[in-house]
C-alpha cells in the first residue's frame, strides 16, 4: 500500500470563501491565541501545503483560513476529488509540522471555546460546572461546533448558543 500525493492536475487551491457549501471541514482550535506573526506563518504553511495537496496523484480542491487568530479550518470540496486516508494524514502532518514550529497544541480536545464580550474564552471541560455555576457561562452563551462535517455547517452551525451543541445537558 503506497501513499501517492504529488498532484498531476493543476494547482487547486482556492479562496476560502468560494469553496462549494458542502466541501468538508476540519476544524483545528488552538490552545492560544495566535499573534499576527503566527498567523502569517500559518497561512504561508497551509497555502504551500493545500496547493500540492493530492489523493492519490488526483489534485485536491481546497482552501483553509485562519479565524479569530484561534482556528485553522481546512476545507477539501469532494465533489472534485475525495480525500484520501493518506491525504487526510498528510494534512494532519501540517498541523502537527504547525504546532511543533509554534509551539502550541491543536488536538486537545478538552478545551471548549466560547465567545464573550467579542473575545474568545477557552475553558477545560473540567471547568464548566463551576463556570456556568457562577454565571459566566450560560446556555445562551455562543460557543464554536467544532464537530461539524460541511462548509454550510460551518457558516451556519459553527458558532451557536451552549444549549444548542452537546453543552446542552449541563444546562
Amino acid at each position: 500500500y503506497v501513499c501517492i500525493l504529488e498532484s498531476k492536475d493543476l494547482i487547486m487551491y482556492i479562496p476560502f470563501e468560494e469553496m462549494s457549501p458542502n466541501s468538508r471541514v476540519w476544524i483545528y482550535q488552538a490552545d492560544r491565541q495566535l499573534s499576527n506573526q503566527e498567523v502569517s506563518l500559518i497561512e504561508d504553511s497551509s497555502k504551500q501545503f493545500l496547493s500540492e495537496w493530492a489523493a492519490h496523484g488526483n489534485a485536491l480542491k481546497s482552501s483553509f483560513s485562519v479565524f479569530h487568530d484561534k482556528f485553522l479550518v481546512i476545507s477539501v470540496d469532494e465533489n472534485y476529488n475525495s480525500a484520501s486516508g493518506c491525504s487526510i494524514d498528510a494534512s494532519v502532518g501540517l498541523v502537527r509540522k504547525l504546532e511543533s514550529e509554534l509551539k502550541l497544541d491543536f488536538f486537545d480536545r478538552t478545551k471548549v471555546a466560547f465567545l464573550l464580550n467579542g473575545e474568545i474564552f477557552q475553558s477545560s471541560m473540567n471547568d464548566l460546572k463551576s463556570l456556568i455555576a457562577e454565571g459566566k457561562i450560560s446556555s445562551e452563551t455562543v460557543t464554536f461546533n467544532n464537530l461539524i462535517d460541511n462548509l454550510e455547517q460551518f457558516r451556519n452551525e459553527w458558532k451557536v448558543p451552549a444549549n444548542e451543541t452537546w453543552l446542552k445537558r449541563y444546562f
